[in-house]
This record gives C-alpha cells, sequence and structure tokens, in this order.
C-alpha cells in the first residue's frame, strides 16, 4: 500500500473515533504464557468489545460506504477470539451496497467463505442466491453478512462468547446500513439479533423489529441442503417478506 493511501486510511480510521489499530500479535499455543504479560491466557475468555452502543446510521450512501470500510478494517484485525483468529485464512465481513434495503443475516461462514473472504459462496450460498432470485431480486441489490466475522472449527455452531465478541461488529454493520427489512437466517442469527432464546421453529411468520428495521425469520440455506422439505416453509417466510417489501411476485 503507498504512502498516500495508509495516509488516508488512517484519516478515515481517526475521523470515525479509532485512534489505535493494533498489531497482529503471533497466536499463543495453550501452556505458552500471552506475550507481554506476566500470565497465562485464560481460554475462552471472552473480550468486551469496545462499545456496545451502535452508531446512529450515516445519511448519504457514500457516508455508509465509508462507515462500513471503518468497520471492515476493524474486523480484519481483530483478536478477540484468539483461538478463531488463530486458524482463520481471511475474516468475512459481508458483501453489498451500503445503502441496501434489504439485509440477510447468517451464521458464521464456512470453508469455502473463510478461503474467499466472502459470505454465502459456497452450496448453501448458492441456495441463498436462487432464493434470493426466486424473489425476483438480485445479490447485488441486497446485502449479505454473518453474526461471526471468522469461521468456527469444523463449522460447529458459534459459542455465546463469540456472539459476545462479534456482536459490536453486525450490530454497527446494520446501523450503517440502515435497511428497512432484515431476514435472519436460522437459529443462530435470528436469537443472535433478537436477543431470545426462541427455537426458529416458533420465530417464523412473526414480525420483530431491531432498530428501525422490520425483522423475519426463516431457515438456514445449509439446513434445507440436508432437509429439503422445508424449502416449502421458507418459501412461505419470503412470500411474506416480499409482500411487506411491496415486490409482486
Amino acid at each position: 500500500m503507498s504512502g498516500r493511501a495508509v495516509r488516508q486510511r488512517l484519516e478515515s480510521l481517526a475521523a470515525a473515533g479509532v485512534t489505535n489499530v493494533p498489531r497482529k500479535p503471533r497466536c499463543v499455543v495453550a501452556g505458552e504464557r500471552a506475550p507481554g504479560t506476566g500470565a497465562e491466557p485464560e481460554a475462552g475468555t471472552a473480550v468486551p468489545p469496545s462499545t456496545g452502543v451502535a452508531p446512529a446510521a450515516p445519511g448519504r450512501a457514500g457516508d455508509r460506504s465509508e462507515a462500513l470500510e471503518v468497520i471492515r478494517q476493524e474486523v480484519s484485525v481483530c483478536r478477540r477470539c484468539e483461538h478463531l483468529a488463530c486458524q482463520r485464512h481471511n475474516t468475512v465481513f459481508g458483501a453489498g451496497p451500503a445503502a441496501a434495503r434489504l439485509c440477510f443475516l447468517g451464521e458464521a461462514p464456512g470453508a469455502d467463505e473463510d478461503a474467499s473472504g466472502l459470505p454465502f459462496v459456497g452450496r448453501a450460498g448458492q441456495l441463498l442466491t436462487k432464493i434470493i432470485e426466486a424473489c425476483r431480486l438480485s445479490r447485488d441489490e441486497v446485502y449479505i453478512l454473518n453474526v461471526l466475522k471468522c469461521r468456527p472449527p469444523d463449522n460447529r455452531q458459534p459459542l455465546p462468547d463469540e456472539i459476545a465478541n462479534c456482536r459490536e461488529y453486525f450490530e454497527r454493520q446494520l446501523a450503517a446500513i440502515a435497511p428497512d427489512y432484515v431476514c435472519c437466517l436460522g437459529t443462530t442469527a435470528a436469537q443472535a439479533l433478537l436477543q431470545t432464546a426462541e427455537p426458529i421453529g416458533k420465530l417464523r411468520g412473526r414480525w420483530f423489529a431491531h432498530g428501525s428495521a422490520q425483522v423475519i425469520c426463516t431457515y438456514h440455506p445449509s439446513y434445507l441442503l440436508r432437509n429439503p422439505a422445508a424449502k416449502r416453509h421458507v418459501w412461505d417466510d419470503m412470500k411474506l417478506l416480499m409482500a411487506r417489501m411491496g415486490v409482486e411476485l
């Protein structure tokens, strides 16, 4: 990166209130002392976010893009979940227009997403694309993100402390985009966003609010790959969503 580009990026971060960009430390092996400390790191300890308050959404599309870029840079160097940061190839921030009217919120990156740095590009992502296109939309019109920005080992479900560590990021993303609608894909995304323990089966078919956005929940595309019969339920949910959005199917 050129000196001018570095200077511009630092000015952008400073304008957003980011005064310190940490260097990427080496991974700590179990049993080692953490560099620069006098004690062993405590396994599974969640590092609290710097703030739990999402900023007000910027007004213009350019402002929203700049806000998202600041968050993207923070995510790219995040070490809050050291065990995930040590094994990731890429953080997976999100993709789509900064002023999208509709956001799809998933669970966490898989192997394909970890390799590419892009959300929903594997088999489940291909199915999500078909669902979006069946709704007479395209992926270029929606914003897609996950609760976690790093892939959990063996694609296991995110742990509560991992969700807590990533909450600030996905909350700030949604605040920056300020969508009219959010579609939660699967139990983890729905429970994380709505902060509820209700299962996805009971959350489906109902409307919720998150900030200024209207929220609907449905099954994750990966669940549909294992249970094709559930596709009809997802289509029912999409018809509810499109009717509320004013999209004629």
